[in-house]
């Protein structure tokens, strides 16, 4: 076995789009790391997810709103479980500089 560091291997270059990685999934469990830098949801989209998210900002800055009209700033550090069908959207992340989460989801 070999261990891996979370904040290797960073695209140089997002673009437009966030980068998505896989760490690890079996039946009830998918954990990805995602790196975001200016990157919001499109303010008509939301995320309706079949499984509980349980997210951390490991570096950078977010903010995720909610349908029902609430925010949550997340700061290096911060964590947030979301259940289930809990309707949400990244608000705003840091232009300037990357803000890696790491993404529990589950059952």
């Amino acid at each position: 076995m070999k261990s891996q560091n979370i904040f290797t291997k960073a695209p140089q270059n997002l673009g437009k789009e966030e980068s998505f990685e896989l760490l690890v999934k079996n039946d009830t469990v998918m954990i990805e790391r995602i790196i975001s830098k200016g990157q919001k949801s499109p303010e008509s989209d939301w995320y309706d997810q079949e499984k509980n998210e349980w997210v951390m900002v490991l570096k950078g800055k977010a903010m995720l709103f909610f349908e029902d009209q609430t925010s949550v700033q997340l700061n290096e550090g911060d964590f947030i479980n979301i259940p289930a069908h809990k309707k949400h959207r990244v608000a705003w992340t840091d232009p300037d500089n990357e803000t890696i989460w790491l993404a529990v989801h589950y059952r």
